[in-house]
């Protein structure tokens, strides 16, 4: 199974049309968080057929192909170590875990943290010291700080939320809008489990925190409370 039949696979499926539509949706123009990003307009569906086809690919080209320059190339990559991971014993896992943070200056785009930070960095540390969670929601990193947070995804999921309510407040002042909308999803996503541990911290800090972070974290609440929480009167 080599590298370059998959990257021909590749593209086959391209499609320029798409791809101008996903430069723009992922905000690759001067300036923005993702410029400079190369999409070839492939969708996400044939993106986790090839993974699964390429499974096999060897480690070291897995990782060739997420230094890659084209998003859906770094993407597929991601996705071929999501089901590497879940098919090995813990060793081998943890050589996974640390390729992936050795390797997060490539995971360098919301989508690519969204579909992955929880299947790997969560799940191997769901067990172990959680420190590392804390240096990533600290670094100057935009995808770190973002990975940091959506890694305790999967601890939601265990319904384990110190770790998330933990991380949300050191990014409560994060500066960034990716940032705000990734803590108030966490934060949405532990209400939906425990509504009292979440309204526990919004009463904390819902008139500090910035407003997009508020309104995902209590999209779920009965109109009048959420009302309450975006005019400031919880």
């Amino acid at each position: 199974m080599s590298l370059t039949k998959l990257k021909s696979e590749l593209q086959k499926h391209s499609d320029r049309r798409k791809a101008k539509i996903l430069q723009r949706f992922f905000k690759t123009g001067p300036g923005e968080y993702a410029e400079g990003d190369i999409f070839i307009g492939i969708k996400v569906p044939i993106l986790r057929t090839l993974a699964e086809q390429y499974q096999c690919l060897a480690l070291n080209e897995t990782l060739r192909l997420l230094k890659s320059r084209i998003h859906e190339e770094r993407l597929l990559s991601l996705l071929i170590l999501i089901l590497k991971y879940r098919k090995v014993d813990l060793s081998e896992k943890e050589k996974i875990y640390k390729a992936y943070l050795n390797h997060s200056e490539y995971i360098n785009n919301w989508d690519l943290v969204d579909a992955t930070a929880k299947h790997i960095i969560g799940d191997f540390l769901k067990d172990k010291d959680r420190t590392p969670l804390y240096r990533l929601a600290r670094s100057d990193s935009l995808w770190e700080r973002r990975i940091a947070i959506l890694s305790t995804f999967h601890f939601i999921e265990n319904n384990d939320f110190k770790d998330t309510l933990k991380i949300a407040e050191i990014l409560i002042s994060d500066p960034h809008d990716l940032i705000h909308k990734a803590v108030g999803w966490m934060l949405r996503e532990v209400g939906k489990r425990d509504r009292d541990s979440e309204e526990r911290f919004l009463k904390k800090y819902y008139t500090n925190m910035p407003r997009t972070m508020l309104r995902y974290a209590v999209e779920k609440f009965p109109e009048t409370k959420r009302q309450a929480y975006l005019q400031g009167t919880a």
